[in-house]
């Protein structure tokens, strides 16, 4: 436990993968312990906030664990590994008044784009484009998966039971753990969930799009393969007000002309031009001063600053829920090839069962929700 005044220690780390956990024992210490339970360490009752950095199909378990055990969380993206998880998480943080932020600050960075988008000076409806021209490396052939292997021994150091958890069981090969995990969709979705919630949370927060999700999603992909994503050119997102955002990964298929594509936002009463999130001007220049104009935003509160004051941080469950929630949508249509219609009040899919398989997927018992 961190005394007053004193900067954070590092009281104990876990890894099912005894190499891994040696080498992070090594770099912290001596005053730290290793574990490779999380269970186990979450019984201590000297531990404040717990990092979780484990594969997606993990975060929501750890998380709901780490707030019964009253401890704060600081959880890597994507929050959660399919859509029904992320209400489960926002239930267990309010329920036992803890701390949550998600590991991407990239909202903390957007104040001057959601005034732009509040003031209005773009009207409305806006189409959003999160292409590589506008600044976004969807890295999807990076995180794409193997399609065919050999099943491999399992290495000694490694406990892949514990790994797997409430992942369906499959034959261990050497590419489906560790740092290309993200290609399979029994623990992730590929470069779109790696890179997505840093995408999605800054924009998500600028559209004033926190507490809702899109109505439509379609996607222009080759069929996907069941078990490893794959490769993905084009996803029309759009809201119930028109808003639109359209996803382009640069790495199949055709993309928008030059003309179209370099705009990061389009709004019938001009454009904007940006990179990464930014806006770096407009068309006609006079809109980014008449959006000047308006008032700042809120200030966001940081995970420091809420754990102390237990004001929840601009990256809280609940709106992380909402923007994770945007990748997973992404992914379900890109799976399922064909248009999909959403209720963001339900969080389901209108009279569409498969589609609803993939927002509430079953886990490998003894896991569950």
């Amino acid at each position: 436990m961190n005394e007053e005044g004193k900067p954070p220690r590092t009281l104990a780390v876990c890894d099912v993968d005894k190499k891994h956990l040696a080498a992070a024992l090594k770099k912290t210490g001596r005053a730290c312990e290793g574990y490779s339970d999380f269970r186990q360490m979450l019984d201590r009752k000297d531990l404040d906030t717990i990092h979780i950095a484990t594969p997606p199909h993990w975060h929501s378990l750890i998380c709901i664990a780490a707030a019964q055990a009253g401890k704060d969380i600081l959880c890597e993206k994507p929050l959660t590994r399919f859509i029904r998880e992320g209400q489960a998480v926002i239930d267990a943080v309010e329920r036992y008044g803890r701390v949550l932020q998600i590991g991407t600050y990239g909202r903390f960075g957007a104040q001057k784009l959601r005034k732009l988008f509040a003031s209005g000076v773009l009207g409305s409806p806006v189409t959003v484009r999160v292409s590589p021209r506008t600044g976004y490396n969807w890295k999807v052939k990076e995180w794409s998966g193997k399609t065919s292997y050999k099943p491999e021994p399992v290495p000694p150091e490694l406990d892949y039971d514990f790994w797997l958890g409430p992942a369906p069981f499959k034959p261990y090969f050497w590419h489906r753990v560790h740092a290309s995990f993200r290609g399979y969709w029994d623990y992730d979705g590929g470069g779109l969930s790696d890179m997505g919630q840093h995408y999605f949370d800054p924009l998500q927060y600028a559209m004033g799009k926190d507490e809702t999700s899109p109505v439509e999603i379609e996607a222009y992909a080759p069929p996907a393969h069941p078990d490893a994503c794959g490769l993905w050119g084009r996803v029309s997102l759009k809201y119930d007000d028109g808003t639109t955002l359209i996803l382009e990964s640069g790495e199949w298929g055709d993309v928008e002309p030059e003309e179209v594509g370099k705009y990061l936002a389009i709004g019938p009463k001009g454009k904007i031009v940006g990179h990464y999130g930014s806006a770096k001007g407009s068309e006609p220049a006079e809109l980014m001063e008449q959006a000047n104009r308006f008032p700042d935003p809120p200030a966001l509160v940081n995970f420091e600053t809420a754990v102390k004051t237990r004001r929840q941080p601009g990256g809280n469950p609940s709106v992380s829920h909402r923007s994770v929630t945007l990748l997973h949508l992404s992914n379900i249509a890109i799976r399922l090839g064909r248009k999909l219609t959403y209720d963001p009040l339900k969080q389901e899919f209108a009279g569409d069962d498969q589609a609803n398989r993939l927002v509430d997927l079953p886990m490998r018992a003894p896991w569950h929700l």
